[in-house]
C-alpha cells in the first residue's frame, strides 16, 4: 500500500534537509521561487528537450535536477529512489497529473506529495465523485449540465479535448442542437477534435458574467483557509479573435479553441469577498468527508460573477493553479500576513511549519 510506504519514507527523512520538488512544467518556477523565499533547496524533474527554462534561464531557482527522457519515467524505481534520498516533498501540478497519470500517482509514486494525491483525478469530468459532484455537495452554484447535445436550449459551452494534444481542450459554443451539429462537424473535418471525444464531451450552460478564478490554500495544521487572490485566463486563439472588430469576426468565422496561454491578475469588489470565502470553506468541508483528509494546500474554484452578483463555479483545480501573477497583483495575502505571499511561498510556509511542529504526515499523502 502506497500509504504505508509514504509513512515509512517520512520516518527516514532528515527534517533538517527537506527539499521541495516539482515537475518542470506548468508552475515549477512559482513553486521553486516560493521555496527559496522560505530557505528550502529545490528539486526539479525535467524532460529532455524541455529543460532549458529550468537548467539555464532560471538555473538560480533549482539545486537538484533529474533529467528524464519522458516525464512519465519519474515512477521508475531508480528515479523515485533519487527523490527519496533528497528528502523530497513533491508539489503536484497539472502537468504531473497529465504526463504521469492518476493511477501511477496513486499506486506507484512513492514520494510524499504535498496535497491529496487521490483528489487530482476530480478534474476529469467522466469519473464518479468528480468536481461536479463535490461542488453540488458543497451547495456551490454550477452551470446546468446537458446529458446530450439534443437537450441544448440556451447558450452552451462544449468542453472537448483536442484530437492531438489531449491536455488542451478545444472549447466551442452552441445555442441549439443544430448549431452543435454544424460546429462539431466543422471541427471534426478540420482535425481539431475526434468523433469519439465529442461523444464524451461535457456540455454545460455558458454563464454570462465576469470571470474570476479564486485561488485558495487550506491548511490541515490550522484548519484555516487563505484566499491567495484572483486571476483570469488569456486564451488563444480566442483573445486574438476578440481583438478583431465584430464585422471581421462574423466574416472570417474562425473556430476558436480557448487554449490557455497566460493569466491576468484581477481583484474583486470588497463587498463580495465574503461569499468567495464561504464557497471555499464549503468546498473544503465536503472534501474532508468525501476524500479524507481533504483538499490539502492549494486549489482553485474557477467561475464567473453574474450581474445579480451570484458566483458560479465551472471548474476546480485540485492542485497548484498555473497563475504566477497572483503574488504581485493580489493584495489579499498581504492583508493577512503583512507581506506578499504567492502560491509557492504559501506551500513552503506550510512545509516549514509542519517540519517545526513534527507534523509533516498531516500535510502529505
Amino acid at each position: 500500500m502506497i500509504k504505508n510506504k509514504i509513512k515509512n519514507v517520512l520516518l527516514e527523512y532528515d527534517p533538517r534537509n527537506i527539499r521541495i520538488g516539482v515537475l518542470g512544467s506548468h508552475s515549477a518556477l512559482e513553486i521553486a521561487y516560493g521555496a527559496k523565499q522560505e530557505g528550502f533547496e529545490t528539486v526539479v524533474v525535467c524532460q529532455k528537450g524541455r529543460e532549458n527554462t529550468y537548467t539555464i534561464y532560471y538555473r538560480n531557482l533549482f539545486d537538484h535536477f533529474l533529467l528524464l527522457d519522458k516525464f512519465s519515467h519519474v515512477i521508475k524505481e531508480d528515479n523515485l529512489k533519487k527523490l527519496v534520498e533528497l528528502n523530497t516533498i513533491f508539489v503536484p501540478n497539472r502537468s504531473f497529473s497529465v504526463y504521469v497519470g492518476y493511477e501511477n500517482i496513486e499506486e506507484k509514486f512513492g514520494v510524499p506529495i504535498m496535497g491529496n494525491r487521490y483528489m487530482l483525478k476530480i478534474e476529469e469530468r467522466n469519473m464518479p465523485k468528480n468536481q461536479y459532484y463535490l461542488l453540488r455537495k458543497a451547495e456551490i452554484s454550477t452551470p446546468k449540465t446537458f446529458n446530450s447535445y439534443r437537450e441544448i436550449d440556451r447558450l452552451a459551452i462544449v468542453k472537448v479535448p483536442e484530437r492531438e494534444r489531449k491536455i488542451e481542450r478545444a472549447f466551442f459554443y452552441a445555442s441549439s442542437p443544430e448549431e452543435f451539429e454544424k460546429k462539431a462537424e466543422e471541427r471534426v473535418r478540420k482535425g481539431i477534435v475526434s468523433r469519439e471525444d465529442l461523444e464524451r464531451a461535457v456540455i454545460e450552460e455558458y454563464i454570462i458574467g465576469a470571470k474570476f478564478n479564486a485561488n485558495f490554500f487550506w491548511s490541515p495544521l490550522t484548519d484555516e483557509i487563505d484566499l491567495l487572490g484572483f486571476d483570469k485566463r488569456i486564451q488563444t486563439d480566442l483573445d486574438g479573435v476578440l481583438d478583431l472588430p465584430a464585422a471581421e469576426q462574423l466574416e472570417f468565422r474562425i473556430a476558436t479553441q480557448n487554449i490557455e496561454i497566460g493569466h491576468l491578475g484581477v481583484t474583486m469588489r470588497e463587498s463580495q469577498i465574503e461569499k468567495i470565502f464561504a464557497a471555499g470553506e464549503r468546498f473544503v468541508e465536503v472534501c474532508k468527508k468525501e476524500y479524507p483528509p481533504g483538499i490539502i494546500g492549494l486549489f482553485a474554484l474557477q467561475g464567473a460573477m453574474t450581474k445579480d452578483l451570484k458566483f458560479y463555479v465551472f471548474d476546480v483545480s485540485p492542485r497548484v493553479p498555473g497563475c504566477p501573477c497572483v503574488e504581485p497583483t493580489s493584495p489579499y495575502m498581504k492583508y493577512k500576513y503583512g507581506k506578499e505571499v504567492g502560491p509557492g511561498r504559501r506551500v513552503a510556509m506550510e512545509i516549514r511549519r509542519a517540519v517545526k511542529e513534527d507534523r509533516l504526515g498531516e500535510i502529505v499523502t
